[in-house]
């Protein structure tokens, strides 16, 4: 048995007669016409009225004006027409505006005596309406300037993540600890502070392993080769030192800056070493014959931190003139200059998988992007003069001379959390600075260094969910330029 198959011709009128129903302007006596469409329509007439549903959906939203352009056009127009030719003489590009808007409006062309006046509009496409109060006129205005609005400054909502809270306080420094380094393995970490000596401390624990002496200022700068059982410290003493693990003693030193060493960091790939000082110079070490390969000169002040990594620009470095700086390291020569802050930078920090980095000054967090240095946006909000910094896979942390503490969602710029450290007991309240940071190798473990000699371990607060801890986040007008 054959099942009879509707006519295809008539499915077609039936779909078009629907939308049409659906998206043409139901105002207007010409509009309830094209509704009704007949199978006697022409072809060019059905493609005239397509085209004007078309535009009507997609641009009912922009079809006026707001109040002061159309003002600021009418006046200009009005000017115009003062010492112009009569309009009775148009060109011929007139002519083929008039034909583009008949044919977006769906009307008949009529002949050129013809005394019907051409509708006047301010709009993109003139769409046949009955002219609307001022109240919908303010209403369409207030709605397209917040389409557009919404275009410009859209935001990515940031990600939840838990809050962050204290652990574990190690104490065993006499001095302030400026600096910090992980073991590539996750099973320790080494500390250096104004006590002149180097801990290494078991990361699960927190107990003391071993106590390293041989500088004879404050140490500044530490870093564990993933490649080789070396230890690398720097300090206030000019020295640069390379430490056996397995004999806990010193093997090489490193000779050449001109004053004290405020910083240090590994090559990932090359048996390289980067100093930077006091001198305004970041010093380029070949790490077994001791050799000084390059000396990265440009600033002007002392370079506060230096950052290795894999691919160009493979040296960054920040300095208290105010700018960061990207090196070529095969060259020894400047890629690029940063000049968006305003004071000193103290903070860098690269991230681990991203090719993007931070740095900080006085109450600024700027985020960039290799390996241009593209500025992509600020971190609002932690109003002290940021001394670390220090990033994992998606939080930033913050720590500032005061001892205020911020983690930032990395990827929106939003900070989910804002505290203050507590000084230990005994301690003033002008020695809760942080120093230093840095996370462990799994990044679920914040170790900060701070004036008043203890080791804080941070981690997130497991028994946290989105309900009982919600995101606190707002769209605003958008991150800061400058």
């Amino acid at each position: 048995m054959e099942v009879a198959r509707p006519n295809l011709e008539s499915l077609v009128l039936d779909n078009s007669r629907r939308s049409k129903s659906l998206f043409a302007d139901p105002s207007g006596e010409s509009a309830r016409k094209k509704v009704r469409l007949t199978v006697d329509a022409t072809e060019p007439q059905r493609e005239k009225d397509a085209l004007s549903i078309r535009f009507h959906a997609e641009y009912q939203h922009v079809k006026d004006l707001p109040p002061a352009l159309a003002q600021k056009q009418a006046s200009a127009m009005s000017a115009r027409k003062k010492g112009k030719k009569p309009a009775s003489s148009q060109p011929p590009a007139a002519s083929e505006d008039q034909k583009t808007m008949k044919l977006i409006e769906g009307i008949a062309e009529s002949s050129s005596n013809s005394d019907k006046p051409r509708p006047n509009s301010n709009a993109l496409v003139h769409l046949r309406k009955p002219p609307a109060t001022s109240s919908q006129s303010s209403n369409t205005t207030s709605e397209s300037l917040n389409v557009a609005r919404a275009q410009v400054t859209h935001q990515v909502k940031p990600d939840w993540h838990p809050p962050w809270k204290l652990m574990r306080v190690i104490s065993g420094h006499l001095g302030w600890v400026r600096s910090l380094a992980v073991e590539p393995h996750n099973q320790w970490f080494a500390s250096g502070a104004g006590d002149r000596t180097i801990k290494v401390w078991d990361l699960a624990t927190g107990r003391l392993r071993i106590t390293l002496t041989g500088h004879i200022a404050a140490v500044r700068g530490l870093a564990v080769s993933p490649r080789h059982p070396y230890l690398f410290s720097c300090g206030e003493d000019k020295m640069v030192k390379c430490w056996d693990l397995e004999t806990n003693k010193v093997i090489r030193h490193y000779h050449g800056h001109l004053s004290g060493v405020s910083s240090l960091s590994l090559h990932p790939t090359l048996d390289v070493l980067v100093t930077g000082g006091r001198d305004g110079a970041s010093r380029v070490w070949d790490m077994r014959t001791r050799s000084n390969i390059h000396v990265l000169s440009g600033h002007t002040r002392s370079v506060t931190n230096v950052q290795c990594q894999e691919a160009d620009p493979q040296v960054i470095s920040a300095s208290e003139d105010h700018t960061v700086r990207l090196w070529d390291l095969a060259a020894g020569k400047t890629m690029g200059v940063l000049t968006h802050h305003k004071a000193g930078v103290r903070g860098l920090a690269i991230h681990p998988t991203e090719f993007t980095f931070a740095t900080g000054s006085n109450s600024s967090i700027k985020q960039w992007k290799c390996p241009e240095g593209a500025f992509m946006g600020n971190f609002e909000g932690h109003n002290a003069i940021i001394n670390s910094l220090s990033v994992n896979e998606d939080v930033l942390f913050s720590g500032g001379q005061d001892g205020s503490m911020s983690f930032w969602d990395w990827k929106s710029g939003h900070r989910f959390q804002a505290m203050d450290t507590i000084a230990q007991p005994g301690s003033l309240n002008s020695e809760s600075a942080i120093y230093s940071s840095t996370f462990d190798r799994t990044g679920l473990r914040l170790i900060v260094g701070e004036g008043d000699k203890t080791i804080k371990v941070w981690k997130q607060d497991e028994k946290a969910t989105p309900e009982t801890h919600p995101l606190e986040w707002k769209p605003t007008l958008g991150r800061r330029k400058y």
